[in-house]
């Protein structure tokens, strides 16, 4: 996210992301998602997604670190658009996003961590849902664009570490957190 709260510029724009991450960032995402066991996405976000996981798998020559554990990891996709699935490992869910993920968190199993834009997202946060969030705030501010929270939120902090890169992350716990 940028400095001052949003995920994309105005019109969806994210070219002002800082992507030339060091060791250090890349060494917190490993391990943020080594325990986790389903990755929740939104559909916008998903065909995205999927597809350039997908091509760094296949890809010999430019193998992105994390490549085998995204596309290895099970994913639900949740539309109310897209009825077949090309996409390996990957479930399809039209249900209402609250219950299918109180569902989910129901179930047996390992971390879950979601991906997803700003709607979807929203929906888990104000939903309490989330139990922590992992926010990257790059070295920008937007001055307008898609926000990520779109009520009140109250937050505890749990940690910050700013890497070289520029990025800080700043982790949450939203004290709105649901119990299930």
């Amino acid at each position: 996210m940028s400095i001052d709260g949003y995920m994309a510029g105005p019109e969806n724009e994210m070219d002002w992301l800082e992507w030339d991450w060091d060791d250090g960032l890349k060494q917190y995402i490993t391990e943020i998602t080594d325990p986790v066991d389903c990755i929740l996405l939104g559909r916008k976000l998903a065909e995205g997604f999927i597809d350039y996981w997908s091509t760094q798998a296949e890809d010999p020559v430019s193998i992105e670190e994390g490549a085998g554990k995204m596309n290895n990891t099970q994913k639900i996709v949740f539309t109310k658009t897209i009825f077949k699935s090309e996409w390996q490992r990957t479930k399809l869910e039209s249900g209402d996003i609250v219950e299918e993920v109180i569902k989910l968190k129901n179930q047996k199993g390992n971390d879950m961590i979601v991906y997803g834009g700003s709607t979807f997202v929203r929906t888990l946060i104000e939903a309490g849902l989330i139990d922590e969030l992992h926010l990257f705030v790059n070295p920008t501010a937007l001055g307008k664009g898609m926000p990520v929270f779109g009520e009140l939120q109250r937050m505890k902090l749990i940690s910050s570490r700013s890497f070289e890169c520029g990025i800080v992350l700043l982790c949450y716990e939203p004290k709105n957190k649901r119990s299930v």
